[in-house]
Parts: structure tokens; sequence; C-alpha cells
């Protein structure tokens, strides 16, 4: 690994692994101090460790057989775009929603700023109009 293009995709690959196995503490380890997250529908920017940790949690709670699967990644300079898959079971409450049993699959595409050997900022575009399409109860008659 000799471009820090490779060395950016390398601490990727280590972040969806401790996320692989639940170690959010691992993960979060991988976030500067002041990360910030981009969400979809939020006002702007959310600053803090904190922010990430607790979207994870309420994902996995919603989806505690989550699978992650990244199917792309492509890094330039100190940025790191990914493209990934997440399949599971909605077993818990997620968005208001209670659990439903039912299988979902969903994707999502992220981008991800590095400062160092850590991750500084992250935009995520998950795919939550499929995702709720599978969790939302049927139309009524």
């Amino acid at each position: 690994m000799n471009t820090a293009a490779e060395k950016n995709m390398a601490l990727l690959r280590t972040a969806y692994q401790n996320l692989r196995n639940r170690d959010l503490d691992a993960c979060v380890e991988l976030l500067t101090e002041n990360f910030i997250a981009n969400l979809p529908g939020a006002p702007g920017p959310l600053h803090g460790r904190e922010i990430w940790k607790l979207g994870t949690q309420a994902m996995l709670e919603g989806f505690p057989d989550l699978q992650i699967t990244v199917e792309d990644m492509f890094g330039a300079g100190d940025k790191v775009a990914v493209r990934v898959h997440f399949r599971g079971t909605h077993q818990g409450t997620f968005q208001g929603v209670a659990a439903t049993h039912r299988p979902v699959s969903f994707r999502s595409v992220e981008l991800y700023r590095l400062e160092g050997d850590r991750i500084a900022e992250e935009w995520v575009a998950p795919d939550m109009i499929t995702l709720m399409r599978q969790i939302s109860p049927p139309p009524g008659p």
C-alpha cells in the first residue's frame, strides 16, 4: 500500500469489518474527534462521534441480523466512495415502525473524507424509500 488512496481504502475496509463484527467502539475510534455526518433530510451537518454511534445503534436495533456487503470501493486523494448492500430482518422498531419480521434489502452510496488515519466526514445516501416500503404496512383496500 503505497498511495494515500490505498491506505484510506484499507482504513474503510477495517471500519466496515468492525461494523460487521458489531464493534461500534472500534468503529468510533476510527473517527476524528470532530467527525461530521452529512445525512439526507438533515437541516445541516451533524457533528461528533456520538451522532454516528446513535444512528448505527438505531439501525442495528431495528435489524439485529444486518448483513453488510461492500460492493464497490474507490479512492482518490483524501476521499473514498463506497457502494454498500444491506440485508437483514426487521426485528425491532425502526423509524417508528414496529418489528414486522420481514426481510429487507437496500443499498447505500457513501462518501468519506479522511484526515490522517481517521475518518473525518461522511456523506451517506441510503435508499430509505426502498427500505421503508419493505417494512411499511401494505396500503388499505
